[in-house]
């Protein structure tokens, strides 16, 4: 290779090879410490021009790989080629010793070049910033401000010289015309929150009065919020400044809508500009907290109102999810503010708790309903043939449909303390909540209101002005209510405070038992007044037929009078009707010969000779005297005392009522002697057949005796029928 004889010192090689080239540049002694880099960086732009395109030649502009390797493969044998490789890496060294070197000597000269080229670029950045910031102050005021701000410290700092100082006027003046700018856009112009704090930030930046520019994006912010509240505002029915009682229209958008849009309009730019409002302006709190909260005031005003919309009972979970989005998203502002904390948290549970007397109206409305059908039920004609439901049926389903409807409710309420749901984390959710709006404002006010309206139709339905209630609904409210006292109060009761589990120190409960001794009352009451109201009906039948009989003219008696017959059907009716609801009782022991005991004015209960066909006028012993005396060794008859809840003391205080009145029309009458034995024969029926129903036959067979005695004493011929005959009549009747 010619490369290699140039390296060994041959001089001979063929024309345009690296060897002619090298041996050129050997008459020079300060030339041949630059010859490899000539042949480094090639040869001249002229040298390559004048020279003819050798593809071999590799420091020309022709040189091509392929070639020259082909070339060089074909004329030179190995031993060049290994020269070669020497003399290549021989010069590569002498070319970086010599680099070394020239840099080694120039050093100084590089660092100074490259300090007077950052400077000068310093320079001709500081004579560009006021046409940067003329051209920048227009459309991007935000870079014009960062390239004032990088430039201010360096202008301050060489004002002193004339030129330092022209720029930096010409750039306040620029500066200043842009504050102006800002300015006019904050007064003039609408603003979303975001370009409002960036020209509030772009204005402190300027150095502009943090005082007059707190109160101006105050003041924007205020009518950005105020067209807010006014877009949630027409949503609702204009409040009416008469009072009249008029029904608004229902609402354009569910309750959950609302709250969706006031969440996202006016709390998210509220929450927005305070954050905003204290980045700008640090702690200085004192206009934005009196501000927000009368905003926040108006907001949670506009909120009721729509609120108090909700009429009906409708969608309880849509309304627990609207007031827990509200209170999410407005926790977001009560971290900025928190003096709205309390009323945010009070309206909520305005909210809860006007849901929980809607649903006590509800339960009171179903109550009603379900009353109004079963005297429906009571009151339909039966077609012949075709019994009706029954009492226990109907008090099976009216007892059933009221607590499946108050367990419904319960599940309902129940919404409002999920674990899901970010209020029901609150205090009052957890205490006054679960006590005194669930537990005391609806389960044991319903329940109170229940005893109350059945009483109620004891008590007095004439000032309510309704009719009176059939026995029959009596009888029915009255089981209901000892049921309440016997074991529904106590479920109930245990069911709520399962769900809405009472605090230790939470406020004072109604105890159960105060509940069931009022459930008991009201069943007493009312089983008292079915009492009173049946034997009212009974007793209304014997005094009639007292008071249209003519006693003194009668014939003499053959059968049984009908109203006796009825009466006794209508005691067997009532029996049937009361065994239904109530237990048997207890009766006290029965003698052998109760129903054929004989009824006549000569009972042994009664003084033997009272009167004897020998009785005269003139006798020693006044009848009447007798009779007293006779009274003050007898048993005492309470007709009015209290019932138990069984059937033989219903049918007792019903039966005594019934004889009582029939005593006491006999003892208004005058009877002749066929009046006094008709009154022997229907006391000696009604015997036969009463004893039965009452507790204690001694019961009726004395009020039955005071009527025989009354009768005749009152009797202008006192003179009674025989026993058999007697007897014979009421068999044949």
């Amino acid at each position: 290779m010619a490369a290699v004889t140039a390296g060994s010192g041959a001089g001979s090689g063929p024309a345009g090879s690296p060897e002619a080239t090298g041996g050129s540049t050997g008459g020079g002694g300060w030339r041949r410490p630059h010859g490899p880099l000539q042949r480094y960086y090639g040869p001249s732009p002229a040298e390559a021009a004048e020279a003819a395109p050798d593809p071999t030649d590799i420091n020309g502009p022709h040189f091509d790989p392929e070639v020259f390797m082909t070339k060089v493969r074909n004329e030179c044998p190995l031993g060049q080629l290994l020269a070669r490789e020497a003399a290549l890496g021989r010069e590569i060294r002498a070319l970086d010793s010599d680099m070394q070197t020239l840099l080694y000597e120039n050093y100084n000269k590089f660092i100074s070049a490259t300090g007077v080229q950052a400077l000068l670029r310093k320079l001709q950045a500081l004579v560009e910033v006021p046409g940067r910031l003329r051209s920048w102050a227009g459309t991007e005021p935000a870079r014009a401000l960062r390239c004032h701000a990088r430039a201010r410290a360096v202008l301050r700092h060489y004002r002193h010289l004339p030129s330092f100082r022209a720029i930096e006027d010409e750039s306040h003046a620029i500066m200043a015309e842009l504050a102006q700018r800002l300015r006019t856009r904050l007064r003039e112009e609408k603003l979303d929150p975001k370009e409002l704090t960036e020209c509030v930030e772009m204005l402190l930046q300027l150095e502009e009065p943090a005082e007059e520019l707190s109160e101006e994006f105050l003041s924007q912010a205020g009518a950005r919020l105020e067209a807010e509240l006014a877009a949630l505002e027409a949503e609702l029915p204009a409040a009416d400044p008469s009072g009249t009682a008029t029904t608004p229209p229902p609402p354009a958008s569910d309750i959950l809508d609302f709250v969706d849009r006031g969440s996202s309009a006016f709390v998210g730019t509220l929450c927005q500009l305070a954050s905003s409002y204290r980045a700008l302006f640090g702690g200085d709190t004192g206009r934005l907290e009196p501000f927000a909260a009368a905003l926040a005031t108006r907001y949670f005003a506009l909120l009721e109102r729509r609120l108090a919309l909700e009429r009906g009972l409708g969608d309880t979970s849509l309304l627990v999810r609207a007031l827990d989005r509200f209170h999410r998203r407005l926790r977001a502002l009560l971290e900025l503010l928190p003096a709205g904390a309390d009323a945010a948290a009070a309206l909520v549970a305005r909210a809860a708790r006007e849901r929980i007397d809607r649903y006590l109206r509800a339960l009171q409305t179903f109550f009603l309903g379900c009353l109004g059908d079963v005297r429906q039920a009571l009151a339909a004609p039966r077609p012949p043939g075709k019994e009706g439901p029954g009492l226990p049926d109907l008090l099976a389903t009216l007892a059933a449909s009221v607590l499946g409807q108050l367990k419904a409710v319960l599940a309902y309420v129940q919404l409002f303390t999920a674990r899901d749901v970010a209020f029901a984390s609150l205090p009052y959710f957890k205490g006054e909540f679960c006590v005194t709006a669930v537990r005391e404002g609806l389960v044991v006010a319903f329940v109170r209101w229940l005893c109350r309206t059945a009483r109620g139709f004891a008590d007095g339905p004439a000032e309510r002005g309704a009719p009176a209630a059939p026995p029959a609904l009596l009888l029915l409210l009255a089981r209901l209510c000892l049921d309440y006292e016997n074991s529904t109060i106590s479920y109930i009761l245990t069911l709520t405070d399962e769900q809405f589990p009472p605090q230790d120190s939470g406020p004072a409960v109604t105890p159960g038992p105060a509940l069931c001794a009022e459930a008991r009352a009201a069943a007493q009451r009312l089983l008292d007044h079915y009492v009173q109201v049946q034997g009212a009906a009974v007793a209304q039948m014997l005094r009639k037929s007292v008071e249209t009989r003519d006693w003194l003219g009668t014939v003499e008696p053959r059968n049984v009078r009908a109203v006796m017959k009825r009466v006794v059907e209508d005691i067997t009716a009532i029996d049937v009707q009361v065994g239904q609801l109530f237990e048997e009782g207890v009766r006290r022991a029965q003698s052998s010969d109760s129903s054929r005991r004989a009824f006549s004015v000569y009972s042994s209960s009664r003084a033997p000779g009272r009167y004897a066909p020998s009785y005269t006028p003139s006798a020693p012993m006044d009848t009447h005297l007798l009779s007293n005396i006779q009274k003050l060794f007898s048993e005492r008859i309470d007709i009015f005392s209290p019932v138990e809840f069984n059937k033989v003391s219903v049918l007792t205080g019903i039966i005594k009522i019934s004889l009582k009145t029939l005593l006491e029309c006999v003892r208004l009458r005058t009877l002749g002697r066929f009046g006094l034995q008709q009154v022997q024969v229907d006391g000696h029926y009604l015997q036969l057949y009463l004893w039965r129903f009452a507790s204690d036959e001694r019961v009726v067979q004395g009020l039955l005796d005071e009527v025989a005695a009354s009768a005749a004493h009152r009797c202008l011929d006192p003179v009674p029928m025989e026993h058999s005959v007697v007897e014979l009549i009421c068999e044949r009747g």
